[in-house]
């Protein structure tokens, strides 16, 4: 047997920040930072505000956290996602959870509804409680938080987008955009319209509809700006986009939608108004969810494969863990699905 002794994970120093420092900074009691960084008892809103940024400020971690840390013994892993209503989120995330599971890893999962300020909110409450690993959504997210997570050494990626600063496993969002835009171009449109989610939010939004207007200029069109139409990721909301569009005096021939979802509002706009979808009206969807293929007629979509999504950045987070090489770019494939809402462009009268 070799006397030589085994290496030990190295341990972070225990120079941390306490609660007494903390409160000794704020003028406070140990009791009332308590009360603030939980969330419990009545404090009052300025002192709140005060001993949340003092906290920050020394880069207090609670307990919990510091715990998990030191011991290099966590055993789960956090997810921060915009809304659980967006189903290829919550594909991914269940993909996520599945192959964590299999490594004897639990899920920890929060909401941000596009707030970056509640995101880096609950990624806190997920370090207090020692996660080892992150997923978040997107690219643009609080310098505080990246900051945060250099600082806490916490493995984090990047999911459904592209990110040149960041590890991430995502789509190519110009692409995607570009793609549709291309097919619906080769059928003879030459008037564009596009529903997305409010772009100041999503990086994704944002990507698709870069792609859309350099697939335009590339045959010497552009996207008009009465043609696009941001709104909130809702079926009723695309509804009403959709109406809009086509009191246009120039409407669009062709519609890209954000999302199925909001394809599916775009889609019972033009029934309600009497428009032959693709007959007059081609009009296509992003992400491939079970119901596009059963809609009136079957929806024209981009295969966003979420699930890959999610256990690949399981696959990245798992090898940071653990100490494994591991590619921090990885651009999942997307496919053009072409069913009976996109017809050629009708014939100018």
């Amino acid at each position: 047997m070799s006397s030589e002794p085994k290496k030990r994970a190295s341990r972070r120093k225990s120079h941390a920040p306490s609660v007494l420092d903390v409160a000794r900074a704020a003028g406070v009691s140990t009791a009332t930072v308590s009360r603030v960084l939980n969330g419990s008892g009545t404090v009052r809103e300025a002192l709140r505000s005060r001993v949340r940024d003092i906290a920050q400020q020394l880069g207090y971690t609670p307990h919990a956290a510091a715990r998990a840390l030191a011991s290099q013994r966590s055993k789960t892993i956090g997810a921060v996602i915009p809304s659980l209503e967006n189903q290829n989120f919550a594909l991914g995330v269940f993909a996520l959870q599945k192959r964590i599971g299999e490594a004897g890893y639990t899920l920890l999962l929060a909401c941000s509804y596009y707030d970056q300020e509640d995101e880096l909110k609950q990624v806190r409450a997920l370090i207090a409680d020692g996660i080892a690993g992150l997923l978040l959504v997107g690219r643009n997210h609080s310098p505080a938080l990246y900051e945060l997570l250099e600082k806490e050494r916490i493995p984090l990626v990047n999911g459904w987008t592209v990110d040149p600063d960041h590890p991430y496993v995502g789509f190519d969002n110009v692409a995607v955009g570009h793609r549709l835009a291309d097919y619906l171009l080769d059928l003879g449109h030459r008037e564009f319209g596009m529903i997305t989610q409010m772009r100041q939010y999503s990086d994704r939004a944002e990507d698709r509809v870069k792609g859309v207007r350099a697939a335009l200029r590339a045959r010497g069109l552009e996207l008009r700006h009465e043609h696009l139409i941001e709104m909130p990721h809702k079926i009723l909301e695309a509804q009403m986009a959709m109406r809009a569009l086509l009191q246009n005096p120039h409407p669009p021939t062709a519609v890209i939608c954000g999302t199925d979802l909001m394809a599916v509002g775009a889609l019972a706009a033009a029934r309600e108004a009497g428009i032959d979808v693709p007959g007059r009206l081609s009009i296509a969807g992003i992400n491939d969810i079970e119901f596009s293929s059963f809609t009136t007629p079957p929806l024209t979509t981009m295969r966003l494969a979420a699930d890959q999504i999610g256990t690949r950045s399981a696959e990245y987070l798992l090898a940071c863990i653990e100490g494994r090489p591991v590619t921090s770019q990885n651009v999942v494939p997307t496919d053009l699905i072409v069913r009976g809402t996109t017809g050629r462009a009708p014939r100018r009268r």
